[in-house]
């Protein structure tokens, strides 16, 4: 008699968060369901709820990010080399892991969800412009930072999402350029 085959939970768990990342990425939350990130990942479906408790806490995990070093509240870097590095990663960064995207832009795809909307939010606002505001200074601190906030996303889906034919093709540095500019604009 053959004994039974014994379970990887942490292979289990990175098979369904890879699969997950790749489902979300294209299909967005309401797109994709529990049973097709469970066959593309190899694994029974009820594993989900075993693992992760729900669709949306596997979610919350798949599209987690933390913030790069060098970025937040720690790096004392001038807002113009803040934008840099936020472009970098965010925007230009060759993503080998599944999905291929920035989880940022990946929420995005989800954003008709109240509580997605809530954590992209707590994500860009207070993670990634966190400190814009302080090193900004001045009464609009708040509101260039959030400036910022929006051409880097927008950037992103522009290249990203809708595939725009000038910024799907323009160089890293040619674009860093163009933003450095545009922040030191709002550095008042």
């Amino acid at each position: 008699m053959s004994e039974p085959k014994r379970r990887d939970k942490a292979a289990t768990r990175t098979a369904l968060l890879d699969a997950a990342r790749r489902r979300f990425t294209e299909h967005g939350f309401d797109g994709t369901g529990v049973r097709d990130i469970a066959a593309d990942a190899g694994i029974d479906a009820t594993l989900i709820f075993r693992y992760f408790g729900s669709k949306q806490a596997l979610f919350e995990e798949a599209v987690h990010v933390a913030v790069p070093e060098g970025i937040g509240r720690r790096a004392r870097a001038e807002p113009a080399a803040l934008a840099e590095a936020m472009l970098r990663e965010v925007v230009f960064a060759e993503r080998a892991e599944p999905g291929g995207e920035h989880p940022l832009l990946v929420m995005l795809r989800s954003a008709g969800r109240p509580e997605v909307r809530a954590r992209l939010r707590e994500q860009v606002c207070g993670d990634y412009l966190a400190d814009f505001a302080e090193r900004l200074g001045g009464d609009d601190a708040e509101l260039r930072a959030e400036l910022v906030g929006a051409l880097l996303i927008g950037i992103g889906v522009m290249r990203s999402v809708i595939d725009s034919p000038e910024l799907s093709r323009v160089s890293f540095e040619q674009t860093r350029e163009l933003v450095a500019a545009m922040v030191t604009a709002l550095e008042g």
